[in-house]
């Protein structure tokens, strides 16, 4: 299983939010990355995607994680770490 986790804090703005994306396999042989987001301290917000591989799963997670840091997160943990 391979996952990541952004974080972003703006104290002016009390801004103070995370990211998590996770690929897990699946029962019948396809992937899913499962997305994870919210404030920091409150349950989140889940979504699915489902994916023919963990590479392919993998890929769209890393592009995820992209265009998150763009935005000013920080990432905590990545895929590339694992």
């Amino acid at each position: 299983m391979h996952s990541a986790y952004l974080e972003r804090h703006d104290s002016p703005e009390n801004m103070h939010r995370f990211y998590k994306l996770t690929v897990s396999p699946g029962i019948f042989g396809d992937w899913s990355l499962v997305r994870e987001w919210g404030r920091i301290g409150s349950p989140g917000t889940l979504r699915k995607e489902w994916h023919s591989s963990p590479e392919e799963a993998r890929l769209s997670g890393f592009k995820i994680q992209t265009a998150k840091q763009k935005k000013g997160y920080q990432v905590l943990s990545s895929f590339e770490d694992r």
